[in-house]
């Protein structure tokens, strides 16, 4: 789009808008939704809000992000930043021993990956039941009707893929 006509379509000058451009001058947040909106972006999107995932793509591991706990005592942690434009969501579940992913595990279009870094989980997909231990992996289709839970003693941790991302 010529900075003309997205200035006009704005309501500011071109003047205003090269400035803004340039970093010489700063929007009112009104102008800098409707210079989104021109755009089919957002806001986040022109400030650079989503640049983490492709400007720094690695997680430390003590950068993990922890997202929630259900009631069975599982944690779920976002092993990736947060990104709007993501085709699949990357997580470390860690069970407690006897917790289950109730909450976390729900039928929706896509599809998932298991792969179990540590103990044993028994999975049920379609009424059946697949025992998982240290190294084993599983994917499936998320519209099946699925369940994980931890058979360890002790705790047990999975990494889990999930496509599109829905949690």
């Amino acid at each position: 789009m010529q900075l003309n006509d997205l200035a006009k379509k704005v309501g500011i000058s071109s003047s205003a808008l090269s400035q803004i451009e340039n970093a010489k001058a700063f929007p009112s947040i009104l102008n800098l939704k409707t210079i989104a909106d021109c755009l089919n972006t957002t806001v986040g999107e022109i400030i650079g809000e989503y640049e983490t995932l492709s400007q720094n793509p690695r997680i430390k591991s003590a950068e993990k992000k922890f997202v929630k706990q259900n009631e069975a005592g599982t944690s779920l942690y976002l092993l990736s930043h947060h990104d709007p434009h993501k085709q699949m969501e990357t997580y470390s579940m860690v069970f407690t021993e006897g917790s289950d992913a109730t909450e976390f595990m729900i039928m929706h279009p896509g599809q998932e990956f298991i792969h179990v870094i540590a103990g044993t989980v028994l999975i049920e997909l379609d009424q059946k039941e697949y025992i998982l231990s240290t190294g084993d992996s599983f994917y499936f289709n998320s519209g099946i009707p699925h369940q994980m839970k931890n058979i360890n003693k002790g705790n047990s941790e999975v990494i889990w893929v999930i496509t599109p991302p829905n949690i």
